[in-house]
């Protein structure tokens, strides 16, 4: 009875209830503010200011005005005390607040350490630090042409390169109180390649450059062709680069294995026509430009600048075993060279290095061990004396040699009075042809009457040679990605296929040393109507090494390259081949500065493909390779000759000793 009572009392209660509750309720939101008043107070400020007291510099974001009135983002990072204190500059495609940006810290050498900045030479030398978005590529203002030419036929506006480099000096000098005025500039690859620019009609407060690794001459030996084969794995480089300013349209791929990728699309053309390439303005002038006609001769830098006053004191940067600039830094040192009457103002490093390595650590490159770190080498006793001769008040002048030249195989540096030299003084350099004779034998001697004529192999289109051990990686810096390393891989793989001739030397008894260029003299003939040829020049470790055991039998390219067979009389008209037709095609190989150890043999390889490094001929003659069609895509018979008055043979720039 309790329990009902309290039931029914409850149920006369809750209308009540409920009436009241709805009176307050209406009360309530009548009293209430309106929205707008209401919304929670953000925590943020409207400008938050960082408190960097602590830090050992200060950072300015500006925005520089060019002749045209475009704005270029700039960093700029002064050392705390900074007086008097000279400017490295360095401009980039690659976003000039990343390159800055590398850690959170108060101090300078943790977020300069990564690509582009020596960070050891720029602290410890006081160094005010510069870093600018070139036009049109992330927070600057502008128009993105990739390798922007100089103003002329291929660039019909008034700025260029040259003139934002001198525009961006300009103000740099007129505007940052704690410099003395004097103005370095250096970069690596794209970076390298805008110094080269600063050098035409150069900003008198520059003082000196240090192009490392520079992009030079995209169809001769850079980053787009070698000798007209097209470098088809740098497609997704002018993708990332092109879609779009931040570069955050990245390259796509439903294959782990490159090989796959590349085979699957056919031609490059197809591949490009795939991936939505044809709305990027380069991509469409690579298209139109397959052959070296005045598009790419008109913008190589070597050519350029031999045609200029040399004003600016000037260190080139090679490394033996870049992997993307081989051609560039040797090729400027050859065009300005002789303009350096005074032997004081054109110098050259070449370091045993993949592009860009020197300004990492440097003991080792893949399997091969140098016994010292070469970068910080290079870093501490050539770039920082020379960068202080020319830039810091009062320092003195440099002790350096004309050129520094790391000798590979001995794994020791050599000061030299120009390259090619072979040593300091009083050695010779003897072109020395190395002969491809029968039974796949290498020989200084010359093949004699009666030799067999010829060996051959077919080259089959359907099944090209790997240029590394698949499965084949994308371009690629981080983990697990070994891009850098691709030059100085075990060639083992590539001597034992049916499609590739391996020619090799008895044992070596006594040293055989090597600086310069290598030249190809390839007497060959292919059934088809076109063909590539690839040549690599190779030392053959002994078959065991005591020190390091995994380098026995070890098959290390010290000078490779590939060439069009339809360029072979004119780089600029391609003409069908003569099938069955032994032809003389010559072409020169990356600079080499190696000795062959006692002990050890020298091979030499021919195969004629080199994928997907470099897109594939179909070994039938098409208007342009990149429009190929399966049908195109034929097996060659292809023959090496080593028959007298018909040999093959490498030229090596031998070194004699005084």
């Amino acid at each position: 009875m309790k329990l009902i009572g309290r039931v029914c009392t409850l149920t006369l209660l809750v209308p009540a209830l409920a009436a009241l509750l709805l009176t307050e309720s209406s009360a309530a939101q009548t009293s209430q503010p309106s929205p707008a008043s209401a919304a929670y107070p953000s925590e943020m400020p409207a400008k938050f200011e960082p408190v960097t007291a602590s830090f050992d510099y200060t950072r300015r974001d500006v925005m520089i005005p060019m002749r045209d009135g475009v704005k270029l983002h700039t960093v700029i990072l002064v050392p705390k005390g900074a007086k008097n204190a000279p400017i490295l500059l360095t401009r980039t495609p690659y976003e000039a607040k990343k390159l800055t940006s590398h850690t959170d810290s108060g101090h300078l050498g943790p977020i300069l350490q990564g690509y582009d900045n020596p960070t050891d030479v720029i602290v410890e030398d006081g160094y005010i630090r510069v870093v600018q978005d070139i036009r049109g590529k992330y927070d600057s203002e502008g128009d993105y042409v990739m390798n922007r030419p100089l103003h002329g036929a291929l660039n019909p506006t008034p700025v260029d390169e040259s003139t934002d480099t001198y525009d961006t000096i300009d103000w740099l000098v007129k505007n940052i109180p704690e410099s003395n005025g004097k103005v370095g500039i250096l970069g690596i690859s794209y970076d390298g390649f805008l110094p080269l620019m600063a050098l035409v009609h150069p900003h008198p407060a520059l003082k000196v450059a240090v192009p490392m690794n520079p992009m030079v001459d995209g169809w001769m030996g850079d980053d787009w062709f070698h000798n007209g084969a097209f470098r088809e794995q740098m497609m997704p480089y002018i993708y990332d680069q092109e879609a779009t300013r931040d570069s955050k349209v990245k390259w796509w791929s439903n294959y782990f294995d490159d090989y796959d990728l590349f085979m699957n699309a056919g031609s490059a053309g197809e591949l490009g026509r795939r991936h939505g390439m044809e709305q990027l303005g380069f991509w469409q002038k690579i298209l139109a430009h397959p052959s070296y006609d005045s598009f790419w001769r008109d913008q190589a830098m070597d050519k350029i600048l031999a045609a200029e006053p040399l004003r600016v004191p000037v260190m080139l940067v090679d490394s033996l075993w870049d992997q993307e600039d081989i051609y560039g830094a040797i090729a400027v040192y050859k065009a300005i060279k002789p303009k350096d009457t005074d032997n004081d103002k054109v110098f050259l490093v070449m370091g045993p290095w993949h592009h860009g390595q020197e300004i990492e650590e440097g003991s080792s490159l893949g399997a091969l061990r140098f016994n010292s770190d070469t970068a910080l080498y290079f870093r501490q006793h050539v770039l920082r004396p020379f960068l202080a001769q020319y830039l810091i008040d009062g320092a003195p002048k440099a002790d350096i040699a004309p050129v520094t030249a790391f000798e590979t195989g001995k794994n020791i540096w050599e000061h030299l009075p120009a390259w090619p030299a072979g040593c300091a003084s009083g050695c010779t350099i003897r072109p020395t042809p190395l002969y491809l004779e029968p039974g796949l034998k290498l020989s200084f001697t010359e093949p004699g009457a009666g030799a067999a004529a010829f060996d051959e192999y077919v080259s089959d289109p359907a099944k090209p040679v790997p240029f590394r051990a698949r499965p084949t990686l994308p371009v690629g810096y981080s983990n697990p990605r070994t891009w850098p390393q691709w030059l100085v891989d075990d060639q083992r793989e590539a001597s034992g296929r049916p499609d590739v001739l391996a020619f090799v030397s008895d044992v070596l008894n006594a040293p055989v040393k090597i600086s310069g260029q290598p030249i190809v003299h390839l007497v060959a003939s292919t059934s088809g109507t076109d063909s590539d040829w690839v040549v690599k020049l190779i030392d053959v470790y002994p078959d065991e090494v005591a020190a390091q055991p995994e380098m026995g039998g070890y098959q290390l390219m010290i000078s490779a390259d590939i060439f069009r067979g339809r360029y072979r009389e004119s780089y600029e008209k391609p003409e069908p081949i003569t099938p069955d037709k032994p032809l003389l095609y010559r072409f020169e190989l990356p600079n080499a500065n190696h000795v062959f150890l006692p002990g050890h043999r020298i091979m030499v390889q021919v195969q004629s493909s080199w994928f997907p490094l470099y897109d594939r001929n179909p070994q039938t003659f098409v208007p342009n390779i990149f429009w190929a069609k399966p049908a195109d895509y034929r097996k060659a018979v292809q023959r090496i000759y080593h028959a007298a008055g018909e040999a093959s043979f490498i030229e090596l720039p031998l070194v004699t000793a005084p």
